[in-house]
Protein backbone atom coordinates (compact mmCIF):
# COMPACT_ATOMS: atom_id res chain seq x y z
CA UNK A 1 0.00 0.00 0.00
CA UNK A 2 1.29 3.54 -0.69
CA UNK A 3 2.28 5.78 2.02
CA UNK A 4 2.39 9.47 2.09
CA UNK A 5 5.35 10.83 0.69
CA UNK A 6 7.00 13.96 2.03
CA UNK A 7 8.58 16.02 -1.33
CA UNK A 8 9.66 19.07 0.63
CA UNK A 9 10.86 20.89 3.71
CA UNK A 10 11.93 24.18 4.77
CA UNK A 11 13.02 25.39 8.02
CA UNK A 12 13.62 29.06 9.50
CA UNK A 13 15.23 30.13 12.73
CA UNK A 14 15.21 26.12 13.69
CA UNK A 15 19.05 25.49 15.37
CA UNK A 16 21.30 25.89 12.72
CA UNK A 17 19.29 26.24 10.18
CA UNK A 18 18.40 30.13 9.22
CA UNK A 19 17.10 29.40 6.39
CA UNK A 20 16.80 26.29 4.63
CA UNK A 21 14.75 24.55 2.10
CA UNK A 22 15.26 20.81 1.07
CA UNK A 23 13.24 19.93 -1.90
CA UNK A 24 12.57 17.02 -4.69
CA UNK A 25 13.25 14.37 -1.81
CA UNK A 26 13.75 11.19 -2.44
CA UNK A 27 12.31 7.82 -1.06
CA UNK A 28 15.58 6.91 0.35
CA UNK A 29 17.44 9.60 1.17
CA UNK A 30 20.91 10.28 2.89
CA UNK A 31 22.23 13.01 4.72
CA UNK A 32 26.03 13.69 5.37
CA UNK A 33 27.66 16.12 7.16
CA UNK A 34 30.76 17.22 9.87
CA UNK A 35 29.01 16.42 13.56
CA UNK A 36 27.47 19.86 14.51
CA UNK A 37 26.30 20.52 10.98
CA UNK A 38 22.88 19.54 11.35
CA UNK A 39 21.53 16.02 10.51
CA UNK A 40 20.36 14.88 13.84
CA UNK A 41 18.47 18.05 13.81
CA UNK A 42 16.44 16.91 10.84
CA UNK A 43 15.11 13.84 12.07
CA UNK A 44 14.40 16.11 15.65
CA UNK A 45 12.26 18.22 13.68
CA UNK A 46 9.69 15.14 12.75
CA UNK A 47 9.67 13.76 16.69
CA UNK A 48 9.05 17.69 17.42
CA UNK A 49 5.84 17.76 15.23
CA UNK A 50 4.52 14.59 16.94
CA UNK A 51 5.13 15.30 20.91
CA UNK A 52 3.41 18.83 19.89
CA UNK A 53 0.44 17.04 18.14
CA UNK A 54 0.39 14.44 21.10
CA UNK A 55 0.31 17.49 23.38
CA UNK A 56 1.52 21.23 22.67
CA UNK A 57 4.33 23.10 21.28
CA UNK A 58 5.27 24.09 24.80
CA UNK A 59 5.83 20.54 26.41
CA UNK A 60 7.34 19.98 22.98
CA UNK A 61 10.10 22.47 23.01
CA UNK A 62 10.75 21.06 26.30
CA UNK A 63 11.53 17.53 25.35
CA UNK A 64 13.93 19.21 22.50
CA UNK A 65 15.55 22.11 24.22
CA UNK A 66 15.28 21.99 27.58
CA UNK A 67 14.12 24.48 30.41
CA UNK A 68 14.95 27.55 27.67
CA UNK A 69 12.15 26.29 25.44
CA UNK A 70 11.90 27.89 22.17
CA UNK A 71 15.28 30.22 23.42
CA UNK A 72 17.14 27.36 22.78
CA UNK A 73 15.84 25.99 19.48
CA UNK A 74 16.29 29.33 18.08
CA UNK A 75 18.74 29.83 15.76
CA UNK A 76 21.70 32.19 17.41
CA UNK A 77 21.22 36.02 16.63
CA UNK A 78 17.64 35.92 15.54
CA UNK A 79 16.19 36.78 18.44
CA UNK A 80 12.04 37.21 18.37
CA UNK A 81 11.86 35.78 15.34
CA UNK A 82 9.66 33.29 15.16
CA UNK A 83 10.49 29.55 14.33
CA UNK A 84 8.81 28.33 10.83
CA UNK A 85 7.97 24.58 9.55
CA UNK A 86 7.13 23.83 6.20
CA UNK A 87 6.25 20.88 5.05
CA UNK A 88 4.86 19.74 1.40
CA UNK A 89 3.74 16.23 0.53
CA UNK A 90 1.46 13.65 -1.05
CA UNK A 91 -0.94 10.99 -0.06
CA UNK A 92 0.25 9.10 -3.50
CA UNK A 93 1.95 9.68 -6.45
CA UNK A 94 -0.98 11.03 -8.34
CA UNK A 95 -2.48 12.72 -5.58
CA UNK A 96 -2.61 16.72 -5.24
CA UNK A 97 0.59 18.45 -3.27
CA UNK A 98 -0.51 19.57 -0.12
CA UNK A 99 1.59 22.36 2.43
CA UNK A 100 1.44 21.91 5.75
CA UNK A 101 2.86 25.43 7.31
CA UNK A 102 3.51 26.51 10.68
CA UNK A 103 5.13 29.39 12.99
CA UNK A 104 6.22 29.61 16.39
CA UNK A 105 6.53 32.71 18.53
CA UNK A 106 6.81 33.11 22.02
CA UNK A 107 5.19 36.05 24.52
CA UNK A 108 7.38 38.08 26.21
CA UNK A 109 6.91 35.46 29.46
CA UNK A 110 8.58 32.93 27.21
CA UNK A 111 5.24 31.54 26.92
CA UNK A 112 5.13 29.71 23.28
CA UNK A 113 2.58 30.02 20.95
CA UNK A 114 1.37 29.12 17.57
CA UNK A 115 1.62 32.05 15.43
CA UNK A 116 -0.03 31.08 12.30
CA UNK A 117 -0.63 26.93 11.10
CA UNK A 118 -2.25 26.52 7.49
CA UNK A 119 -2.96 23.95 5.51
CA UNK A 120 -2.84 24.39 1.53
CA UNK A 121 -4.08 21.90 -1.06
CA UNK A 122 -3.12 22.21 -4.50
CA UNK A 123 -5.48 20.66 -7.03
CA UNK A 124 -3.32 20.61 -10.32
CA UNK A 125 -0.20 21.92 -11.58
CA UNK A 126 -1.63 25.30 -12.09
CA UNK A 127 -3.16 28.31 -10.35
CA UNK A 128 -3.20 28.78 -6.47
CA UNK A 129 -3.48 26.48 -3.54
CA UNK A 130 -7.03 26.20 -1.85
CA UNK A 131 -6.41 27.22 1.80
CA UNK A 132 -7.39 24.19 3.67
CA UNK A 133 -6.99 25.33 7.09
CA UNK A 134 -5.93 28.68 8.33
CA UNK A 135 -5.37 29.27 12.43
CA UNK A 136 -3.38 32.19 14.18
CA UNK A 137 -3.28 32.79 17.69
CA UNK A 138 -5.50 29.90 18.47
CA UNK A 139 -8.45 30.69 16.21
CA UNK A 140 -9.34 29.83 12.75
CA UNK A 141 -11.50 28.27 10.13
CA UNK A 142 -11.11 24.68 8.43
CA UNK A 143 -12.54 23.26 5.00
CA UNK A 144 -15.43 20.59 5.77
CA UNK A 145 -16.18 19.92 2.42
CA UNK A 146 -14.58 16.74 0.64
CA UNK A 147 -12.23 18.34 -1.60
CA UNK A 148 -12.48 15.82 -4.42
CA UNK A 149 -16.06 16.94 -5.09
CA UNK A 150 -15.19 20.81 -4.98
CA UNK A 151 -14.62 22.41 -8.41
CA UNK A 152 -14.58 25.57 -7.70
CA UNK A 153 -12.56 27.61 -4.21
CA UNK A 154 -15.82 29.82 -4.26
CA UNK A 155 -17.58 26.29 -2.99
CA UNK A 156 -15.54 25.62 -0.14
CA UNK A 157 -17.09 25.29 3.15
CA UNK A 158 -15.55 27.05 6.26
CA UNK A 159 -16.00 26.10 9.76
CA UNK A 160 -14.73 28.45 12.54
CA UNK A 161 -12.98 27.20 15.61
CA UNK A 162 -11.58 28.39 18.69
CA UNK A 163 -8.91 26.14 20.11
CA UNK A 164 -8.70 26.03 23.91
CA UNK A 165 -5.10 27.21 24.30
CA UNK A 166 -3.12 29.09 21.85
CA UNK A 167 -0.14 26.72 22.01
CA UNK A 168 -2.28 23.83 20.62
CA UNK A 169 -1.58 22.44 17.23
CA UNK A 170 -5.19 22.99 15.30
CA UNK A 171 -3.89 19.69 13.19
CA UNK A 172 -4.44 17.70 16.59
CA UNK A 173 -8.17 18.19 16.80
CA UNK A 174 -9.23 18.49 13.62
CA UNK A 175 -7.39 15.13 12.52
CA UNK A 176 -9.81 13.38 14.50
CA UNK A 177 -12.70 13.96 12.13
CA UNK A 178 -13.28 12.16 8.92
CA UNK A 179 -14.85 15.95 7.35
CA UNK A 180 -11.10 17.04 7.44
CA UNK A 181 -9.21 14.67 5.08
CA UNK A 182 -6.50 16.86 4.20
CA UNK A 183 -5.62 17.50 7.66
CA UNK A 184 -6.74 13.24 8.56
CA UNK A 185 -4.02 12.50 6.27
CA UNK A 186 -1.18 15.02 8.02
CA UNK A 187 -1.99 13.99 11.14
CA UNK A 188 -1.43 10.46 10.08
CA UNK A 189 1.84 11.17 8.88
CA UNK A 190 3.35 13.17 11.88
CA UNK A 191 1.89 10.53 14.04
CA UNK A 192 3.18 7.22 12.24
CA UNK A 193 6.67 8.55 11.04
CA UNK A 194 9.75 6.92 13.18
CA UNK A 195 12.83 7.82 14.56
CA UNK A 196 15.34 5.17 15.20
CA UNK A 197 18.50 5.73 17.59
CA UNK A 198 19.05 1.74 18.07
CA UNK A 199 21.27 1.05 21.28
CA UNK A 200 22.90 -2.75 21.28
CA UNK A 201 23.02 -2.51 24.94
CA UNK A 202 19.23 -1.56 25.72
CA UNK A 203 18.60 -4.53 23.12
CA UNK A 204 20.68 -6.78 25.11
CA UNK A 205 18.67 -6.33 27.73
CA UNK A 206 15.74 -9.08 29.11
CA UNK A 207 12.10 -7.75 28.98
CA UNK A 208 9.19 -8.18 31.07
CA UNK A 209 6.66 -10.40 29.25
CA UNK A 210 4.55 -8.34 27.38
CA UNK A 211 3.41 -6.79 24.19
CA UNK A 212 5.17 -5.13 21.75
CA UNK A 213 4.42 -5.05 18.36
CA UNK A 214 6.81 -2.04 17.05
CA UNK A 215 10.62 -1.50 17.44
CA UNK A 216 11.05 1.10 19.49
CA UNK A 217 13.50 4.35 19.02
CA UNK A 218 16.29 2.68 21.61
CA UNK A 219 15.42 -1.09 20.59
CA UNK A 220 14.81 -1.94 24.11
CA UNK A 221 12.09 -4.49 23.20
CA UNK A 222 13.64 -6.20 20.22
CA UNK A 223 12.37 -9.63 22.16
CA UNK A 224 9.27 -8.52 22.72
CA UNK A 225 8.68 -7.64 18.62
CA UNK A 226 10.38 -10.86 17.87
CA UNK A 227 8.01 -12.64 19.81
CA UNK A 228 5.06 -10.69 18.67
CA UNK A 229 6.11 -11.36 15.26
CA UNK A 230 6.54 -15.20 15.37
CA UNK A 231 3.26 -15.64 16.96
CA UNK A 232 1.49 -13.35 14.96
CA UNK A 233 3.35 -12.37 11.18
CA UNK A 234 5.01 -16.12 10.67
CA UNK A 235 5.60 -14.91 7.35
CA UNK A 236 7.41 -11.90 8.05
CA UNK A 237 8.86 -13.69 11.31
CA UNK A 238 10.86 -16.34 8.17
CA UNK A 239 11.74 -13.36 5.81
CA UNK A 240 13.90 -11.64 8.64
CA UNK A 241 15.04 -14.89 10.10
CA UNK A 242 16.40 -16.17 6.30
CA UNK A 243 17.80 -12.39 5.78
CA UNK A 244 19.52 -12.15 8.80
CA UNK A 245 20.90 -16.44 7.59
CA UNK A 246 22.09 -14.60 4.90
CA UNK A 247 24.51 -12.11 5.78
CA UNK A 248 25.46 -13.43 9.20
CA UNK A 249 27.44 -16.28 8.87
CA UNK A 250 26.75 -19.09 11.67
CA UNK A 251 23.28 -17.65 12.73
CA UNK A 252 20.57 -20.39 11.71
CA UNK A 253 17.81 -19.08 13.68
CA UNK A 254 16.08 -16.87 16.24
CA UNK A 255 13.62 -17.19 19.27
CA UNK A 256 12.23 -15.39 21.71
CA UNK A 257 11.44 -17.53 25.14
CA UNK A 258 9.51 -16.79 27.89
CA UNK A 259 11.42 -17.82 31.16
CA UNK A 260 9.73 -19.16 34.37
CA UNK A 261 10.24 -15.77 35.81
CA UNK A 262 8.30 -14.24 33.50
CA UNK A 263 11.08 -12.70 31.28
CA UNK A 264 11.66 -12.48 27.18
CA UNK A 265 15.10 -13.80 26.65
CA UNK A 266 16.38 -13.07 22.46
CA UNK A 267 17.98 -16.75 21.55
CA UNK A 268 20.16 -17.42 18.57
CA UNK A 269 20.99 -20.95 16.93
CA UNK A 270 24.61 -21.44 14.97
CA UNK A 271 23.89 -24.06 12.95
CA UNK A 272 27.54 -25.67 14.57
CA UNK A 273 26.54 -26.26 18.21
CA UNK A 274 22.91 -27.97 19.34
CA UNK A 275 22.19 -25.35 22.21
CA UNK A 276 21.31 -21.80 21.41
CA UNK A 277 22.94 -19.42 23.07
CA UNK A 278 21.76 -15.54 24.47
CA UNK A 279 21.76 -12.23 22.58
CA UNK A 280 24.08 -11.63 25.47
CA UNK A 281 26.78 -13.43 23.69
CA UNK A 282 26.19 -12.51 19.84
CA UNK A 283 28.15 -9.97 18.35
CA UNK A 284 27.27 -6.57 18.31
CA UNK A 285 26.51 -6.81 14.17
CA UNK A 286 24.27 -9.25 14.26
CA UNK A 287 22.10 -7.55 17.04
CA UNK A 288 22.23 -4.38 14.53
CA UNK A 289 20.92 -6.12 11.67
CA UNK A 290 18.15 -7.85 13.38
CA UNK A 291 17.12 -4.74 14.32
CA UNK A 292 17.10 -3.23 11.07
CA UNK A 293 15.47 -5.90 9.59
CA UNK A 294 12.81 -6.17 11.94
CA UNK A 295 12.13 -2.21 11.50
CA UNK A 296 12.26 -2.49 7.88
CA UNK A 297 10.16 -5.63 7.84
CA UNK A 298 7.13 -4.36 10.25
CA UNK A 299 3.77 -5.69 8.53
CA UNK A 300 2.99 -2.35 9.40
CA UNK A 301 5.82 0.10 8.20
CA UNK A 302 6.24 3.49 8.90
CA UNK A 303 5.32 6.34 6.09
CA UNK A 304 8.50 7.80 7.52
CA UNK A 305 11.69 6.04 8.91
CA UNK A 306 14.36 7.85 10.23
CA UNK A 307 17.65 6.01 10.89
CA UNK A 308 21.40 7.82 12.57
CA UNK A 309 23.67 6.48 11.67
CA UNK A 310 23.43 2.93 10.87
CA UNK A 311 27.07 1.68 10.33
CA UNK A 312 28.02 2.05 13.82
CA UNK A 313 28.83 -1.62 15.03
CA UNK A 314 28.14 -3.15 11.31
CA UNK A 315 31.11 -4.42 9.44
CA UNK A 316 32.19 -2.73 6.46
CA UNK A 317 31.00 -5.48 4.20
CA UNK A 318 27.10 -5.42 5.17
CA UNK A 319 26.77 -1.58 4.39
CA UNK A 320 26.40 -2.20 1.13
CA UNK A 321 23.51 -4.92 1.65
CA UNK A 322 22.02 -2.61 4.64
CA UNK A 323 21.76 0.27 1.95
CA UNK A 324 19.77 -2.09 -0.20
CA UNK A 325 17.51 -3.34 2.32
CA UNK A 326 16.76 0.52 2.92
CA UNK A 327 16.33 1.17 -1.14
CA UNK A 328 14.02 -1.70 -0.83
CA UNK A 329 12.06 -0.52 1.91
CA UNK A 330 11.16 2.74 -0.19
CA UNK A 331 10.59 0.54 -3.24
CA UNK A 332 7.48 -0.67 -1.30
CA UNK A 333 6.19 2.81 -0.97
CA UNK A 334 7.52 3.76 2.20
CA UNK A 335 9.98 6.77 2.83
CA UNK A 336 13.14 6.29 4.60
CA UNK A 337 16.21 9.01 5.88
CA UNK A 338 19.75 7.62 6.66
CA UNK A 339 22.48 10.10 8.60
CA UNK A 340 25.76 8.05 7.92
CA UNK A 341 29.26 8.98 8.06
CA UNK A 342 30.54 6.02 6.60
CA UNK A 343 32.21 6.05 3.18
CA UNK A 344 31.00 2.38 2.78
CA UNK A 345 27.79 2.96 3.01
CA UNK A 346 27.99 6.02 0.77
CA UNK A 347 29.84 3.82 -2.15
CA UNK A 348 26.12 1.49 -2.71
CA UNK A 349 23.71 5.27 -2.33
CA UNK A 350 22.94 6.46 -6.02
CA UNK A 351 23.91 10.41 -7.14
CA UNK A 352 20.12 11.59 -6.72
CA UNK A 353 19.76 9.85 -3.38
CA UNK A 354 22.97 12.18 -0.96
CA UNK A 355 22.10 15.14 0.61
CA UNK A 356 25.44 17.36 2.09
CA UNK A 357 24.85 19.65 5.06
CA UNK A 358 27.73 22.12 5.53
CA UNK A 359 27.89 25.15 7.87
CA UNK A 360 28.54 28.28 6.20
CA UNK A 361 28.86 31.70 8.59
CA UNK A 362 27.29 29.60 11.53
CA UNK A 363 24.37 28.71 9.63
CA UNK A 364 23.66 25.58 7.79
CA UNK A 365 22.99 25.13 4.19
CA UNK A 366 22.00 21.88 2.08
CA UNK A 367 23.03 20.27 -1.40
CA UNK A 368 22.01 18.06 -3.04
CA UNK A 369 25.25 15.96 -4.73
CA UNK A 370 23.33 15.52 -8.09
CA UNK A 371 23.62 19.27 -8.62
CA UNK A 372 27.40 19.35 -8.57
CA UNK A 373 28.22 18.78 -12.10
CA UNK A 374 31.18 17.37 -11.27
CA UNK A 375 30.59 14.73 -8.59
CA UNK A 376 27.92 13.70 -11.35
CA UNK A 377 30.15 13.42 -14.20
CA UNK A 378 32.76 11.06 -11.88
CA UNK A 379 29.62 9.25 -10.71
CA UNK A 380 28.20 8.99 -14.62
CA UNK A 381 32.10 7.77 -15.44
CA UNK A 382 31.67 4.67 -12.56
CA UNK A 383 32.89 6.29 -9.63
CA UNK A 384 31.81 5.91 -6.27
CA UNK A 385 29.94 8.00 -4.19
CA UNK A 386 32.03 7.31 -0.96
CA UNK A 387 35.22 7.57 -2.20
CA UNK A 388 34.17 10.79 -3.63
CA UNK A 389 33.57 11.97 -0.14
CA UNK A 390 36.76 10.65 0.89
CA UNK A 391 38.80 12.67 -1.78
CA UNK A 392 37.19 16.03 -0.61
CA UNK A 393 34.82 16.35 -3.34
CA UNK A 394 32.09 17.69 -0.67
CA UNK A 395 32.95 20.99 0.29
CA UNK A 396 33.47 21.52 4.05
CA UNK A 397 32.61 18.08 5.28
CA UNK A 398 35.33 15.41 5.80
CA UNK A 399 34.29 11.59 6.64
Amino acid sequence: MEQPKLESMRLKNFKAFADVEINHLPKFAVFVGANGAGKSTIFSVFGFLKDALNGNVNTALSKLGGSRGLREIRSRGRDNEPIEIELKFKEGSDSPLITYFLSINETAAGFAYVEKEQLKYRRGSKGQPWLFLNFANGEGDAVENELDRVKDPKDLQRERQTLKAKDILAVKGLAQFEKFPAVKTLGNLIENWHVSDFHITHARQYQDAGYAAHLSREGENLSLVIQYLYQNHRTVFDRIRENLKNRIPGIDNIDAKTTEEGKVLLKFQDAAFAEPFLSKFVSDGTMKMLAYLVLLYDPAPYPLLCVEEPENQLYHSLLAELAEEFRAYAHRGNQVFVSTHSPDFLNAVELDEVFWLEKVKGYTQVRRAGEVPQIRAYMENGDKMGYLWEQGFFAGVAP
